[in-house]
């Protein structure tokens, strides 16, 4: 009996997405090329690599009115649906943008966009990140007031709050100028290890 070879499944498209710290000055941006077919567990992964978070807080999901996230069994509130096998195309249901909440304290809210659709073949190596702007606020430093306080002090080495601020950071492994560019690869990659293709 001869045997018939099965179809390769086809790749997925690719979604290029605009993520935005929402309410930040200067602008705190990226631009990352993800398969369609992402899972949102696998998403969170690839934000904290872009934006240089340190993966050390609670985050949530907010697309097209339904929430996910890691649910907890003693939760309150309205159901959070789980991250783990939901994928980013099919959360979506053929919204544009949605938003990402990292660490509850300090609410980090992020809007994304996803801008565009386009074939595997244009970017095979994913995910990937083409573009973006300026250094995340460090871990814990009070939320929006806490930032701008921050960056007060930062501003000027007179500040009396200034060699504070510069403990802070040595101690938080931030910095705050722009990520290294040479970073950022090595956590997509780590990223993209877990799975081959979407």
């Amino acid at each position: 009996m001869a045997v018939t070879p099965r179809p390769l499944k086809p790749l997925p498209d690719l979604m290029v997405l605009k993520v935005e710290l929402e309410r930040i000055t200067p602008a705190v941006w990226r631009r990352v090329v993800v398969p369609e077919t992402i899972t949102l567990g696998k998403l969170h992964r690839v934000i904290q690599a872009v934006m240089g978070w340190g993966d050390v807080h609670l985050h949530e999901y907010e697309i097209a009115g339904e929430r996910y996230g890691t649910p907890e069994p003693d939760s309150w509130g309205d159901p959070i649906h789980s991250e783990i096998r939901k994928t980013l195309v099919k959360a979506l249901q053929g919204r544009k943008t949605f938003r990402y909440v990292y660490d509850f304290g300090d609410c980090w809210e992020h809007k994304i966009k996803v801008e565009k659709s386009m074939p595997y073949i244009q970017c095979p190596q994913m995910p990937y990140c083409i573009d973006g702007a300026n250094a995340c606020p460090p871990e814990d430093v009070g939320g929006e007031g806490g930032y701008a306080d921050f960056l007060e002090a930062m501003g000027s080495s007179n500040h009396p709050e200034h060699q504070e601020m510069l403990a802070r950071l040595a101690i938080s492994d931030q910095v705050i100028r722009a990520q290294p560019r040479s970073r950022m690869p090595m956590r997509l990659t780590e990223c993209a290890r877990s799975w081959s293709c979407e």
